[in-house]
């Protein structure tokens, strides 16, 4: 995937803000252009060569659909964490998700259990809005039914004394797709940078 940036707003009045978020950008356009063959089989015409492009339209197309519905997940993944939607959390989730994150303190955990403890007591207690930017999001294809998505997760909230923080963290998310649906099953989360918070007059 070529670098991008996504920008997911969280605009539910929960939260008592509206942020304008950027749309996901469209798909790259395929290296060869779909052509029409001259003849059924291709042998013995120059049209063989040009169902083959045409082939390789077809599949890099398929690709680059299959990584965006990946990108698109994950995007509404990260939009009910921010709009605290603890159930709309867990139906894009596998029952038995694992992590590694940086509350588990090194530890993987399992299931649903130690997630809610978060979104019942945190997500969303303490902000008064929050805006997350996905950053150069990579996908890789792990055959029709599997994917791992790696990207930088900027997220940008307000506090309830009305100060802007900005804090950062680096993420790698595995799907599997089950009954045409794509879940998540594990992730890594790591945080490396401090986060930052904005003077009122800091951010013209």
């Amino acid at each position: 995937m070529s670098s991008s940036i996504i920008s997911i707003p969280s605009t539910s009045q929960k939260y008592g803000g509206s942020f304008t978020g950027g749309s996901t950008p469209p798909l790259s356009p395929a290296t060869f252009s779909p052509t029409t063959p001259k003849s059924a089989t291709g042998f013995g015409s120059p049209s063989g060569s040009k169902t083959g492009l045409s082939l390789s339209a077809v599949l890099l197309q398929g690709a680059q659909a299959r990584k965006q519905e990946v990108i698109k997940m994950t995007e509404q993944l990260i939009e009910a964490i921010n709009m605290g939607d603890f159930e709309a959390y867990t139906k894009i989730c596998d029952p038995h998700l694992t992590a590694f994150e940086p509350e588990a303190l090194g530890n993987l955990v399992e299931g649903m259990d130690f997630h809610k403890f978060y979104f019942d007591n945190v997500v969303g207690k303490n902000c008064k809005a929050v805006n997350t930017t996905i950053l150069n999001p990579n996908v890789h294809l792990l055959g029709d039914d599997a994917a791992c998505i790696a990207y930088v997760r900027l997220t940008q909230y307000m506090d309830k004394q009305g100060v802007a923080h900005s804090s950062q963290c680096e993420e790698t998310r595995v799907w599997h797709k089950r009954d045409n649906k794509w879940q998540n099953v594990h992730f890594h989360r790591s945080t490396n940078s401090p986060s930052y918070t904005f003077a009122p007059t800091a951010h013209k």
